[in-house]
């Protein structure tokens, strides 16, 4: 495993001005590499696209899709009932109803519970609560191989290009180029 230092830039420029700055500081070009990190659940880790297996926001979906089949149902069958009883006597009238105040409530359960369920507040998901991102931010990241030596020097000319979310990494580096780099990984951040 190779020691790495990495940082995010928003814009091209400010990638090549950082690389640039780590070349006149003694970093040979070898050891720096720098490439664009795609949003999140936009890294195709799954056939159908996306990063996870279910989206974070639509966890627990299934169950409100569940209450709120069984609920309309329940008040489908009441005003099945009462269609029934006034106007047409028939009990298709109340199999119809029945279907589709399940079908109106799976709908409506399942997009109450996507939105929040009525919870006051809900968590920040892209975020740690000391407020480092979970997941690694969109822009161009410039990845630095480097030693226990010079992994600060290497932060400090980072730190002052204006790279944000300066991180420590271990990885395989191979012909100038981080080969094991994981975009969906949490940043760790380079401590001092």
């Amino acid at each position: 495993m190779s020691m790495i230092v990495a940082s995010r830039f928003t814009t091209l420029h400010e990638a090549e001005v950082a690389v640039d700055k780590l070349r006149s500081n003694g970093f040979v070009g070898e050891d720096i590499a720098s490439f664009f990190v795609n949003p999140s659940g936009q890294h195709a880790r799954y056939p159908v696209g996306g990063d996870e297996f279910v989206d974070p926001g639509a966890r627990g979906s299934s169950l409100g899709a569940a209450t709120g089949a069984a609920a309309g149902a329940v008040i489908g069958l009441v005003l099945g009932v009462l269609i029934s009883y006034v106007v047409f006597h028939s009990l298709v009238v109340l199999a119809v109803a029945a279907g589709v105040g399940a079908y109106v409530g799976t709908l409506g359960g399942a997009l109450w519970q996507t939105k929040g369920g009525g919870k006051a507040r809900q968590p920040d998901l892209g975020h740690e609560p000391d407020g480092t991102p979970r997941a690694r931010e969109s822009g161009v990241l410039v990845a630095v191989h480097v030693s226990p030596g010079t992994q600060h020097a290497a932060a400090q000319v980072l730190g002052a290009a204006g790279g944000m979310e300066i991180e420590r990494a271990d990885g395989r580096w191979q012909q100038g180029h981080w080969a094991d780099f994981d975009p969906t990984r949490s940043v760790e951040p380079l401590r001092e």
